[in-house]
């Protein structure tokens, strides 16, 4: 009996009988489970929140910051496009200062004043460009004459083989609308003139031999001016040494880490000048070799003065090629006659130009600098139309400017980074 009064009672058992209207379910149900029995019951389940979005950017954006930083931007613009005549020297001058300064530090190194140094170099410059253009001045006045008769045989040909063909639907129902409305024009009857009113003919001016010639004198003018400003501006920075580099570090600041990121900034933007104009020549000097050479074996008349032309022109870029390409293929047609010459020596300037182009000057760019080809395009486009020639000679050179100081300042590197490749 004793035995039988001290069993042990299983839990659940003990559970059911101590509190009847206890729930069936097992307290280690799981949730599954558990949400099965609740739909059971009466009471209303509350609704689960919604998650939220997979990919979030919380960046604030400050409206007043960036309306001043785009007035600040379109101010800079304005001011660049109206001192054009100031702001184009002066780029230029650096450009020459960056790729001559390492020769006059070598002059220097050899006992030679830095004066007496910038001024030989600058003149045995004047002086080479001025020989070549005299000894080439023939060739390149043929060259520029015969361009307006290429194009007027170029546009009588076309014309005497569209005229050998028969016309076309399309033509014969142009040509037929033309004679009615000239026949309707015809017909209908002048309007009355009323009483009092003065009939006015505009005439245009005749032809102002005086002002052509006055302007093209300016221009002339403007041009000279500016190339001895150039000149005198490279002189001046060439002379002077790097004065203007120790006062750029020392307007800085008065701390050492912010003279040597000055320091390296500027070091960097010349490197990049130098290597950048490095490549530049040297791609011309190929472009123009390699032009003379090919019309030379075409046997195009003036193969050096093509040859000149072309490896100055492929400065410019995307521009000088397509110059050069038509040129060449007006004045072949006018020296050979044939559309086939013609297509010869215009395919034989484009496969050259692309070559260089598209793989040997890209390939030379990217290890000379950082920046990303369209980055490069657009700006070129964009400096294009805010100087023009001037503009797609200096932009690439500009931005890497702008990107090397973008690099080091922390508020400015997301520019840099847009700019990188």
């Amino acid at each position: 009996m004793t035995h039988a009064l001290t069993s042990p009672v299983p839990p659940a058992a003990g559970a059911d009988a101590l509190d009847p209207g206890a729930s069936a379910a097992p307290a280690s149900a799981p949730p599954s489970e558990a949400k099965a029995l609740d739909t059971h019951t009466d009471a209303p389940l509350e609704p689960e929140p919604e998650p939220p979005p997979a990919y979030q950017f919380n960046a604030p954006v400050d409206v007043r910051s960036l309306s001043l930083a785009l007035l600040a931007l379109f101010a800079g613009i304005a001011v660049l496009h109206w001192a054009a005549a100031v702001f184009i020297p002066v780029a230029v001058s650096v450009l020459l200062t960056s790729a001559l300064s390492p020769l006059v530090t070598v002059l220097q190194r050899w006992h030679i004043p830095r004066w007496l140094g910038a001024a030989f170099l600058l003149l045995g410059i004047v002086g080479g460009l001025g020989a070549t253009a005299w000894q080439l001045s023939d060739g390149a006045s043929q060259v520029v004459e015969s361009l307006p008769v290429a194009a007027k045989k170029v546009r009588d040909k076309l014309r005497e083989q569209s005229g050998n063909k028969t016309p076309s639907t399309l033509e014969t129902v142009q040509k037929a609308a033309t004679q009615i409305e000239q026949a309707a024009a015809e017909n209908a009857a002048p309007p009355a003139t009323k009483r009092g009113v003065q009939r006015v003919q505009i005439e245009s001016a005749p032809l102002n031999i005086r002002a052509y010639l006055w302007s093209g004198t300016m221009g002339l003018l403007s041009a000279v001016g500016q190339f001895t400003v150039v000149v005198f501006l490279t002189f001046f920075a060439l002379a002077s040494g790097d004065v203007f580099r120790r006062k750029l570090v020392r307007i800085a600041g008065p701390s050492l880490e912010r003279k040597k990121v000055t320091v390296h900034v500027l070091n960097e933007i010349s490197g990049q000048i130098q290597r950048y104009l490095l490549v530049q020549v040297l791609t011309s000097v190929i472009v123009g070799v390699a032009t003379g050479l090919a019309y030379a074996a075409l046997g195009l008349q003036n193969p050096a003065v093509w040859g000149v032309f072309a490896g100055v022109l492929n400065l410019v870029p995307y521009i000088g090629s397509i110059i050069v390409t038509g040129a060449s293929a007006l004045v072949a047609f006018l020296q050979f006659g044939t559309f086939d010459m013609a297509l010869a020596v215009g395919s034989a300037s484009l496969v050259i130009h692309t070559l260089v182009g598209n793989l040997l000057t890209p390939w030379l760019t990217s290890r000379t600098s950082s920046m990303s080809p369209v980055a490069v395009f657009v700006s070129v486009l964009a400096w294009g139309w805010l100087w023009g020639l001037w503009g797609l000679l200096l932009g690439i050179p500009i931005m890497m400017g702008v990107k090397a100081i973008c690099d080091r300042v922390e508020d400015l590197n997301a520019v840099g980074e847009l700019l990188g490749n």
